[in-house]
């Protein structure tokens, strides 16, 4: 599994990967939980740009109010998941017991969260990461290099922008 830097996807693809409304992508953009890793907004007009990275977290944080989790605590789990490098989150899992969230990166973590009454449910990041990269290989991004229109999991010769141009 790779991220992908040279594509930056709108907000509109954003909320299809990552399941959540535009009104909360937006929300969260302005609020700080989760703003555009590629390109902010920079006035009336212009569209912000989210990375795979940015995409996953939307998608862990939509999974933790789901599940009840207090926007307080998702926005400091979100902060100590900005801290860790991107190839350690395919490792860890999040628990919660719908207050607290805990990172496991071992099953013994787990079983030891479990044994001690703790953990209701729990979030493997390598999992929704992959959810997410299934998504994003059908949907359309933007090539950071040229601005050209690209949809990952297809090649992107010339005839294959043709095609998507033309929707065929």
């Amino acid at each position: 599994m790779s991220e992908n830097t040279e594509i930056g996807y709108r907000g509109a693809t954003a909320c299809v990967a990552a399941g959540i409304s535009y009104r909360q992508l937006d929300y969260w953009a302005r609020t700080g939980l989760v703003e555009p890793g590629v390109r902010g907004a920079a006035g009336s007009g212009s569209s912000r740009l989210y990375g795979f990275r940015d995409i996953l977290v939307l998608k862990i944080v939509k999974r933790l109010l789901d599940t009840g989790v207090s926007l307080q605590n998702i926005r400091t789990a979100v902060e100590h998941l900005r801290s860790r490098g991107v190839s350690d989150l395919e490792s860890i899992t999040l628990m919660s017991d719908g207050a607290s969230i805990y990172e496991c990166t071992s099953a013994d973590e787990i079983v030891d969260l479990l044994q001690g009454g703790q953990g209701v449910f729990g979030i493997a990041i390598g999992k929704v990461w992959n959810e997410v990269e299934g998504s994003l290989s059908t949907l359309q991004g933007e090539n950071l290099n040229d601005g050209s229109l690209v949809v990952s999991g297809e090649s992107n010769d010339e005839l294959a922008q043709r095609r998507k141009l033309k929707g065929a």
